[in-house]
């Protein structure tokens, strides 16, 4: 096998993974909704900008629409296919995530190739194995985060990082920190001060080059986004304040110092974890990789709110770091000690499988608002129906998979509306309800949807099993006569 099919092979091998977990799984979160909605929006809406979400639903601190412009626009040749074939919003959805996965992958492979032409093709091979074998890198890489959007400049930064262009490594980090994720300073600070003291980079050159890069990104997202938000607005400057100045972003939730050491990196890397500290013992060109990027997690620990996603950016070196000492077991199996150590390694990367086999299995039931939207359009689609459907959609199943690429069209109409009492929802008079509540004055509950709840270990096979229960309320207005006549599957 030639070194262009070799290259083509492992980028087929990631694309293919990353776009089952789209074909599978291709509802989304709050925490993407801002990004997704802004997609949707871009591509449905063009420059009708009081027809936004963002709007209506500004979040908590606003967010840059350079990355959704961006993904929006490489999407739109699928986006006409889709919208001439008239084909559901749901496949728009998935157009976007799988351009998003593209780009985000396209630049892995570029630091990939920087990986192979410094440690060699064993090393490449083996950091595909690992990222394959891993489930949250492959499964995020499509979803529309900040986070995601700054791991594709990362990545761009952690290429020429090996290749040896400092600067140019600062300057995607800059673009990253700035339009992105504001917290990629965490890693830019300790990155930079390595190259600094190991002469890599003169301070006073370094100044210049990224002072303008950072005037450039500054203007860049003020232009944008003041436009798209009609008000004078940096985003990622607001994110900063909120999260880090006035430490808000507790308000959703904390973790010990040690969380991102003892459960994100072990779920997030599996066999890589304890591999990547190897690496580092086998391999000294490792070291001085390895030592910024857990200095970022390192720094970013010290806040208390704490998300794998927030991290995810690390990965990449920390498999770089694994692959080189799997590398290495690998050529020294034949010898006595070494060959136990290689049966070890093919033990953690089975576990490593299993592991991602269930998480997979978990998360596809993670989205159940989603499917209890499709679910309804399916079965509660009357044929020449003239009378509009409304649908309420509560806060718990809006965070839980449906967004405006979930919608259709007449005679479906949907609200988001929050705040509204249970005991008033039917005097809103709407048809359908998707909520959290099991019982609602006015309404019959017509079906539910479960969603993943936990795992149980057993004995017996199989080892694991998923524990599901009901997540998602669907409840039909028992005025609504041609409603109540249909046969609904009920609730338990």
């Amino acid at each position: 096998m030639n070194l262009k099919s070799m290259n083509y092979g492992y980028d087929f091998i990631l694309g293919s993974v990353a776009a089952i977990y789209v074909f599978m799984v291709p509802y989304t979160k709050v925490e993407e909704s801002f990004n997704v909605q802004a997609m949707h929006d871009i591509l449905y809406h063009w420059h009708h900008l009081e027809s936004y979400d963002h709007l209506e639903f500004p979040g908590v601190v606003p967010r840059t629409f350079i990355g959704s412009l961006l993904v929006s626009i490489l999407a739109s040749p699928i986006m006409l296919v889709v919208n001439l074939l008239h084909m559901p919003k749901i496949y728009g959805l998935i157009a976007v995530r799988l351009t998003l996965g593209c780009v985000v992958l396209s630049t892995l492979r570029f630091f990939r190739i920087q990986v192979r032409n410094k440690f060699g093709h064993q090393v490449e091979a083996f950091f595909v194995i690992l990222t394959v074998l891993q489930f949250h890198f492959l499964f995020y890489c499509t979803r529309p985060l900040p986070n995601i959007l700054a791991l594709a400049a990362v990545n761009l930064a952690y290429g020429h990082w090996l290749k040896g262009n400092f600067y140019a490594t600062l300057n995607f980090l800059i673009f990253a920190t700035i339009i992105f994720r504001c917290d990629m300073v965490l890693l830019l600070g300790p990155l930079g001060l390595e190259l600094l003291l190991t002469k890599s980079i003169s301070l006073w050159k370094a100044f210049k080059c990224c002072f303008g890069t950072a005037i450039l990104c500054i203007g860049l997202t003020i232009l944008v986004d003041s436009i798209m938000w009609k008000k004078l607005v940096w985003p990622e400057f607001e994110v900063l304040w909120f999260n880090s100045v006035q430490n808000r972003s507790s308000e959703w939730g904390t973790h010990s110092f040690h969380w991102y050491f003892t459960s994100a990196l072990p779920r997030s890397l599996l066999a890589a974890y304890p591999l990547f500290v190897l690496g580092v013992l086998l391999d000294r060109r490792v070291l001085s990789f390895v030592i910024p990027v857990f200095s970022f997690v390192l720094l970013y620990s010290k806040l208390p709110h704490k998300e794998l996603r927030f991290i995810i950016s690390s990965v990449p070196i920390f498999n770089l770091s694994a692959a080189v000492a799997a590398s290495r077991i690998y050529m020294n199996r034949k010898k006595s000690f070494w060959k136990l150590i290689n049966i070890i390694l093919l033990g953690f990367l089975l576990i490593s499988l299993g592991c991602t086999v269930i998480t997979f299995m978990a998360s596809y039931e993670n989205y159940p608002s989603g499917n209890a939207l499709k679910y309804l359009h399916r079965i509660g689609n009357y044929a020449n129906s003239t009378e509009e459907q409304w649908v309420h959609i509560d806060p718990f199943s809006a965070m839980n998979g449906i967004s405006r690429f979930c919608e259709s069209d007449f005679p479906w109409r949907y609200s988001k509306e929050e705040g509204i009492p249970l005991k008033e929802l039917f005097k809103r008079n709407f048809t359908y309800l998707i909520n959290e509540h099991s019982t609602v004055d006015g309404y019959t509950c017509l079906f539910t949807i479960d969603g993943f709840s936990r795992i149980r270990l057993q004995t017996h096979f199989p080892p694991v099993i998923l524990v599901k229960e009901p997540k998602v309320y669907i409840h039909g207005n028992t005025e609504t006569k041609y409603l109540m006549h249909k046969n609904w599957p009920g609730c338990p």
